[in-house]
């Protein structure tokens, strides 16, 4: 893999189909790993959050879900390939599951709505076997007795693939945390993935996902929530640009 220094990480650099290729060998090895999807909120996080951090470090699979990014990239003259969005790779996960038979089991959003996305999921991909849905309560990652049960719970099912929609960084910590424990081939943190399979929440147009404008229809959809994310804490990215720019190389691997 093509794994260059980017800002306050490292990527993986590929394209979609290269990332889908990667998540099936990563199967096919049998050995416990996950992948994180980085996007500018996890930037702006990562300059100080420690444990964020370490997620990052002990990460399988790094591959990029915001065109800002690629933006960025190409900025400093080492172009990251392509966008690999979670809502698009998700998608793409449950054809090749399809397709090879593997198990899914997903974790996340809100009571019903990983329920629904199964379902509709299913409808979608005749053939898809999601062998489990949870909806964790509210503050279950400080719960032993709950974390014990989502444990045992995946042990039973069996997945090759886990998508954890918790949100960031919850998802990424969740992972990093107990992806031995849970002896799970892959485990992927997409989001509101969910969501928008449940058809919960609407996603933006793909012209404006194309041009990098999915986040201001994001904040008419939550502006409460939103608002504060895009307008207000992910503008330190710019700063960030040029306090990164200086160490900006090219690495091949």
């Amino acid at each position: 893999m093509a794994r260059i220094k980017f800002m306050n990480i490292e990527i993986d650099n590929l394209t979609m189909e290269e990332a889908l290729k990667e998540i099936d060998k990563m199967i096919q090895r049998k050995k416990p790993a996950y992948v994180v999807t980085p996007n500018v909120d996890h930037i702006v996080q990562l300059e100080t959050n420690k444990e964020l951090q370490a997620v990052y470090k002990n990460a399988d699979l790094i591959i990029t879900d915001g065109k800002p990014l690629v933006w960025i990239s190409k900025f400093y003259g080492n172009p990251i390939k392509e966008k690999i969005s979670g809502s698009d790779l998700f998608p793409l996960l449950c054809e090749m599951s399809t397709q090879k038979g593997y198990k899914m089991f997903f974790l996340g959003a809100a009571e019903g709505v990983a329920a629904k996305a199964a379902e509709n999921l299913i409808k979608k991909y005749p053939g898809l076997n999601v062998v489990g849905t949870y909806s964790p309560p509210y503050g279950f990652e400080k719960d032993d007795n709950e974390i014990n049960k989502i444990i045992q719970m995946i042990h039973r099912a069996k997945p090759e693939i886990l998508i954890v929609g918790l949100g960031c960084p919850k998802q990424e910590k969740f992972m990093y945390q107990y992806y031995n424990k849970l002896n799970v081939p892959i485990s992927l943190g997409l989001g509101a993935s969910f969501d928008f399979e449940a058809g919960k929440v609407k996603r933006a147009p793909k012209w404006m996902s194309r041009y990098g404008f999915e986040w201001l229809f994001r904040i008419t959809q939550d502006p409460k929530r939103m608002f504060k994310r895009y307008i207000i804490d992910d503008t330190r990215i710019f700063g960030l640009v040029f306090k990164y720019k200086k160490d900006s190389k090219k690495v091949k691997i």
